[in-house]
C-alpha cells in the first residue's frame, strides 16, 4: 500500500476532526435483485488552482461527464482570477480553502496560519478547508474546526509528480479508490501534462465501476 497515495491510519489521527474518508451509508449490505447494484460514492476534489491554463479545461472534462467536484482554491489564485472562482460556481461545483499562500501548517505559527486562512476566507466565503500538504498542528486544527469542515484525502492520485506517467496516475485510481473515498487531482501546470489523459480515463473507470460522485 503506498503510503502517499493512500494515507495511513497513524496519520489521520493526526488531524483531529478531519475527513478522510465518507463511506455511503448502508452501503455494502445486500440489494434486492431488481435494483442496480452500485460500488458506493466518491469526492473528486482539485487543489491549488484555479489558473486559466488548466481550470477551464478542466470545468469541460467535467461537464462532459456529468461529474460535480471540489475546488480547494490557493487564495492568492482566486484572487488573480476572480472569473474563475465564479464559473465554478456557476456550473454547480464547489470551491473550498486552501489559504492564500498555499502554506504548510507545521512551518508557521498557528497565530500566522489562521490569519492567512481568514485572508483567503474574504475572497472564498465557504465552510470547507484543506490544509496545503496536509499538515496542521494540533492548535490550527482544533481553532479551524470551529468555522471550516476539514476536508482531507483518502486517495491522492499524484498526478503532481514528474516521476508518473498519466497511466501510472489512472493506477492510483484504480488500486486505492473504494467507497466514500475523498480522491485528490491537481487543477495546476505540474499536473497538467498527466492530468489531460489521466482524468477522463479516470471518471470513466469510476463510472464503470458504479460509483456516483457526490459533493460535500
Amino acid at each position: 500500500m503506498g503510503f502517499i497515495e493512500r494515507p495511513p491510519e497513524w496519520f489521520r489521527r493526526l488531524v483531529r476532526g478531519g475527513e478522510f474518508r465518507l463511506p455511503t451509508p448502508g452501503c455494502g449490505k445486500d440489494l434486492p435483485k431488481d435494483l442496480p447494484q452500485s460500488a458506493g460514492r466518491v469526492f473528486l476534489t482539485f487543489d491549488d488552482g484555479p489558473i486559466p491554463e488548466v481550470t477551464p479545461w478542466v470545468l469541460d472534462i467535467l461537464d462532459r461527464y456529468g461529474v460535480k467536484a471540489t475546488f480547494f482554491m490557493v487564495g492568492q489564485n482566486a484572487e488573480r482570477y476572480p472569473e474563475l472562482v465564479e464559473e465554478i460556481r456557476r456550473r454547480g461545483h464547489r470551491i473550498g480553502n486552501h489559504t492564500l499562500h498555499h502554506l504548510q501548517g507545521a512551518k508557521v505559527t498557528t497565530r500566522r496560519y489562521l490569519r492567512d486562512v481568514a485572508e483567503a476566507d474574504r475572497l472564498l466565503q465557504t465552510d470547507l478547508f484543506r490544509p496545503p500538504h496536509g499538515w496542521l498542528r494540533p492548535r490550527q486544527a482544533r481553532a479551524l474546526r470551529r468555522k471550516y469542515r476539514i476536508i482531507m484525502y483518502d486517495l491522492v492520485t499524484r498526478d503532481y509528480s514528474r516521476r508518473l506517467t498519466a497511466e501510472d496516475v489512472v493506477g492510483n485510481v484504480r488500486r486505492y479508490a473504494r467507497d466514500g473515498s475523498i480522491i485528490v487531482f491537481h487543477d495546476s501546470l505540474k499536473s497538467l501534462s498527466r492530468l489531460r489523459k489521466a482524468l477522463p480515463e479516470a471518471i470513466e473507470w469510476l463510472q464503470g465501476q458504479g460509483y456516483s460522485f457526490e459533493l460535500f
